[in-house]
This record gives C-alpha cells, structure tokens and sequence, in this order.
C-alpha cells in the first residue's frame, strides 16, 4: 500500500501592482475570465486605498472567493488583515491560484514578504510580482518618481498597458524610458490588460521552502496620499463634473454617477477622463460618490 504523502499543496500567488490608475482592475478582470473559461478557482484579494468599493463593482462583485480589503496598504498597515484574508481564501475556498491587486500605492515587494508569514507561510508556493505600467504616464513622464520607481524596480514581470492609448512609433521611446528604471525584469505590451495567464503565474509552486529567514525589504520612499469622497448631485451634466474634476492635484478619481447619460462610470487618471456605461449595476450605496486621490507626503522606510 503506497504510503499517503502529509504534504500541503502549495498555491501559486500573484501579486498585481502599479500606479494609481495604470489598469491593474483590467488585468485582474480578464484573468477571471480566463479562469472561468478553463474551469480554475482563482481567489482574488483587491485592495483599494479609499473606501467605496469600486473595484468589486467593476469586477462584478466577486463572490466568497472575492473579498477586498479597504482604507489603506496591504504591504504595510493592513498586512495583518491580508494573513488573515488569505488564511480565510485557503480554508473556505481552496483555490488553485492566489491573486492579490494592490492599491496603486502599494508597494509589491513588501506585499510578497507577507508569504513568508505564518501561517499562509505552509500552503503560498512560489510567486509572482506583476507591475502594470500605463503607457501613457510614461510618454509625459507624470510621477515616475518615489511609489512609481519603487514598484517598477521590484517587478517580477513588466506590463506595458494602454499602449492604444499613445501613438505606435512612441512605444521605443516609452519602452526605452521604462529600461531606464528597470533594465532587466521581462516586458510585455498589453490592451486593457489583455496577457497571456500562462505568463503571469509560477510554473512549479511546490518549490518554494519557505521555512527560513524572510528576505528583508531595502530602504525605499513611502509617499503619503490622501483620499477624499465627493458625493455628485444625482443630475450633474458630465460637463460640469469634468470641469470640478480639473484639479493639477488630481491624481486618479473614480466612481459611479447618475449624468444626463444614466448611470455611469467615471474615472480620471492624470489629465484623462474616460466615461462608461455602469454595467453590471453597481450597489445603489455606491452611486453618487467619487473617490478622489491626491498625494501628500512622503516617509523614508
């Protein structure tokens, strides 16, 4: 009789960063799908800076293997929540993959030591740090600087989004300005975060050990950002929320509003506002309210 082997199956975890507005939702978005086409149990923790639950409604609201984790950082004030998040997924859901989406402050490094914790340290295989970079943010070189080169210089894997977004023969010259901060780790394009699963997640997750010393984070800036909410008049023409939206201190917004359009999905990232159709409807709770994001100050860790 073959003896029955006591060993825990690891689960491959990625970690999705990147800026505040660089896409990250999207590419979560579509490795959902991706799993649902090939009948896999992705868990996903999303993490986002403000408090109103955008993120759920946009990934269509989730389920027990969706749970999301508000009001601050996953890689530093509510790591204890995320240990426990994760040990709640591996218990209740047991998926086949871990996906965590960070805020856009965040920084992926300091999330992934959190693996080495237990006891989410006996079951995490190996893992992934995926930076999603938006491609137009590069191109007018706006914040590439602290929390932006913080999370670039630590990426597993590189993805260079919203390249429809910038015209075709300044992709050398973004590519080139993105090389500058990180030479080495590997590079892929991408449209609405639109990549290939197979390139984001670990090969073999049982050949982690994670039973010794944690690797131990380097000095790095940790900006401040604060988040405010503006509740948006039911009504408001997209005219007028465009104008009280044209703020140079403005660096992401995003929300559901009632326009002379219906229900909508506003979201700002620098200069840009991109406005869709709310679908599938989010909670009454949530419409009417913006979140706004703007930077502060900043630490040295």
């Amino acid at each position: 009789m073959a003896a029955i082997s006591t060993k825990q199956a690891r689960i491959p975890a990625l970690v999705v960063s990147g800026f505040l507005g660089s896409g990250k939702t999207s590419l979560v978005s579509h490795l959902l799908t991706e799993a649902q086409r090939l009948g896999l149990r992705i868990a996903v923790v999303s993490n986002e800076l403000g408090e109103l639950g955008v993120d759920r409604a946009l990934l269509g609201g989730g389920g027990e293997a969706f749970i999301e984790i508000e009001g601050g950082c996953v890689c530093c004030e509510l790591s204890d929540d995320l240990i426990n998040t994760l040990q709640t997924l591996h218990d209740q859901v047991n998926p086949d993959r871990i996906v965590i989406e960070t805020s856009g402050v965040a920084l992926p490094f300091d999330t992934q030591l959190n693996f080495w914790r237990e006891p989410v340290s006996a079951w995490i295989g190996d893992d992934m740090a995926v930076v999603v970079v938006n491609a137009e943010q590069l191109l007018e070189g706006r914040d590439l600087e602290g929390t932006f080169q913080d999370q670039v210089s630590s990426a597993d894997l590189l993805v260079l989004n919203k390249i429809d977004l910038i015209d075709e023969s300044k992709l050398k010259e973004v590519e080139a300005r993105l090389r500058e901060i990180e030479p080495e780790a590997p590079l892929v394009r991408s449209v609405r975060g639109q990549v290939e699963p197979n390139l984001l997640f670990p090969p073999d997750a049982m050949t982690v050990d994670r039973s010794g010393t944690a690797p131990t984070s380097l000095p790095h800036t940790h900006e401040a950002f604060s988040t405010t909410v503006w509740d948006v008049p039911e009504g408001m023409p997209e005219a007028q929320i465009e104008a009280e939206l044209d703020d140079p201190s403005l660096l992401r917004a995003k929300g559901f509003v009632v326009t002379e359009n219906g229900c909508r999905l506003i979201q700002l990232v620098g200069r840009r506002i991109e406005w869709n159709d709310a679908e599938p409807a989010p909670d009454p709770r949530q419409i009417g309210r913006v979140i706004l994001i703007r930077r502060t100050s900043e630490d040295a860790h």
